[in-house]
């Protein structure tokens, strides 16, 4: 993106701006010297007529025109580098991950007037749901390749999968003519050896084409490992309030969190989604009510600011100083899940480098600090994980494995994210916090929220309003089921029909007789998944049992 915006020579080639054309670039760390505030460096290349495009930006990213750059924080020296971007609206905007750092609210606002701008623009995003809606091509940049599709994002994964399975085909064919080959030059050259050099050749030609080739890089080897099993209420809040220097952060939230579920706090920046997270857990007093921690508990947490990794410290010190992964007399291990693993080893499967281990965090990428962050989380085994914006910096392909692991977690998950494509593969439950206090439960991810409140008839009465989802929750439970089964229960045949017709698609592959020596890889792979999803398919059909009876019993 920075060669298309002219800031980094290509070695070859050339970049070809037509006359009267003009490119502008949004920079992930914008260079601010010489500009007392915000507003003075987002403005700058404007005429004094066109200033009311920065102030309506500002407002729809939501940041403060009038703070000074010195005191400003990295997200909102970014913010406003995209209000500068906009503002001056060039033929061609290169956008660098836009919505980092943006909640859900500026994110829709920007999508919306991306939506409706008649700019080109380029995206770099790991946001699903935004480059779904915005973009009618794709670069898919790949092992020194770039590639492109004349269709969004929404048809990526299916293009890539096509082109990695035509990779593997060719690859098995050329692995076969090179077996092929070296055989005929054991057996038969000593007897042809002038005839035959040019095959020979042709042979070492087949060999330098093999090696040549870039081994893809793979997702990170998450893996997380439940600890014992917590009890079944894992946290219970009553009539919880809160306030902050007379700002009012929850007037009153009564929740159940049970064992497996997986709970989403959305809401705007600031509104108070990380204090609420720290009450549930007891780390903050609340003003009013109470927070009732089950039994048997073993927390992990994500930390949204990073916290828990010193900047200055080596990353190889930053796995072996941790005091609950140091192995005892053992300066190159660490203790994962139970076992002595050696700290190089383990941070090359968060695709770290052996180079890197000794390198500071400062050195990392947003990116390689979360990866790292999740390296030392998942060493541990659990049953409650607290996910404080997981997602910001991760890629599309570490994203999916860490939705697949918390689909398999046997633990409790509490989320914040505004990654609304996340949300809605992973939360069985939202809290939706909206700003003055209030805070409303809602069964479901993020879709099923948004579906919910449009539905919601305005309330006249306040109160009323804030005790709709306690009344919801009652209803459930005279029924027999707690609020989060009752929405299980309701999403369990679909699940059930699902894995039904992955499984039949499996067997229908496995029913070719020559999969196997045609293709051993594929044939095994497809073993692994089928297992995988009847093993799935009995756990659902047991669940849905078990609540079926649970509902008419009561």
């Amino acid at each position: 993106m920075k060669v298309m915006a002219g800031i980094v020579e290509p070695d070859s080639g050339e970049v070809v701006v037509p006359p009267g054309k003009s490119v502008g670039y949004m920079e992930q760390e914008p260079e601010m010297a010489g500009f007392a505030t915000l507003g003075d460096y987002a403005t700058s290349a404007l005429e004094p007529g066109e200033l009311y495009k920065v102030e309506r930006a500002a407002e729809g990213l939501k940041f403060d025109p009038a703070r000074e750059v010195a005191t400003a924080s990295g997200g909102e020296r970014r913010r406003a580098a995209l209000a500068k971007l906009m503002a001056e609206a060039p033929d061609l905007m290169l956008l660098d991950e836009p919505t980092n750092h943006l909640d859900i609210e500026a994110i829709g606002w920007l999508e919306g007037e991306l939506g409706a701008t008649r700019t080109a623009f380029v995206l770099i995003s790991h946001d699903r749901a935004f480059l779904r809606n915005l973009t009618r091509a794709t670069l898919w940049i790949d092992r020194g390749k770039v590639r492109r599709q004349e269709k969004g994002f929404e048809h990526f994964e299916a293009w890539r999968d096509q082109v990695w399975e035509e990779e593997d085909m060719q690859r098995h064919k050329l692995d076969r003519l090179i077996k092929s080959e070296a055989r005929w030059a054991v057996e038969g050259i000593s007897a042809r050896r002038k005839r035959n050099q040019g095959r020979v050749r042709a042979l070492q030609a087949l060999r330098d084409e093999r090696a040549s080739q870039i081994k893809r890089q793979g997702a990170a080897a998450l893996d997380l490992e439940s600890g014992p099993k917590s009890g079944k209420k894992v946290i219970e809040a009553t009539g919880l309030a809160k306030a902050f220097d007379g700002k009012i952060i929850l007037r009153k939230l009564d929740l159940l969190v049970q064992r497996g579920d997986r709970v989403a706090f959305v809401g705007p920046n600031g509104v108070g989604k990380t204090t609420v997270l720290k009450m549930l857990l007891g780390e903050v007093q609340p003003d009013g009510g109470e927070v009732k921690l089950g039994t048997n508990l073993d927390i992990a947490v994500f930390d949204q600011a990073r916290a828990k990794l010193d900047p200055e410290m080596s990353l190889w010190d930053s796995l072996t100083g941790d005091p609950e992964m140091r192995v005892s007399g053992k300066a190159d291990q660490i203790m994962v899940r139970g076992q002595p693993k050696h700290v190089v080893g383990y941070l090359k499967e968060f695709l770290f480098d052996e180079r890197q281990a000794r390198a500071p965090v400062k050195s990392l990428s947003g990116g390689e600090k979360a990866r790292l962050l999740l390296a030392k989380l998942m060493a541990k085994p659990s049953n409650l994980l607290v996910l404080d914006e997981p997602t910001n910096d991760l890629d599309v392909e570490t994203l999916d494995l860490l939705q697949e692991l918390l689909d398999d977690y046997d633990g409790t998950v509490l989320l914040v994210s505004h990654d609304r494509d996340f949300l809605d593969r992973v939360a069985t439950m939202t809290v939706a916090m909206e700003g003055n206090g209030h805070a409303t439960v809602y069964p479901g991810g993020w879709s099923d929220y948004r579906a919910q409140r449009k539905s919601d008839t305005p309330e006249k009465d306040e109160k009323t309003k804030l005790s709709k989802p306690k009344v919801k929750q009652d209803a459930a439970l005279k029924a027999g089921l707690s609020f989060t089964e009752k929405h299980r229960l309701e999403k369990l045949p679909a699940e059930i029909e699902r894995l039904e017709a992955e499984i039949a698609k499996l067997q229908e592959l496995m029913a070719d007789p020559e999969l196997y020596t045609r293709e051993p890889l594929k044939f095994r792979k497809a073993t692994e998944a089928l297992v995988q999803r009847q093993e799935k398919l009995a756990a659902a059909e047991e669940e849905w049992l078990e609540l079926e009876e649970k509902a008419e019993k009561a």
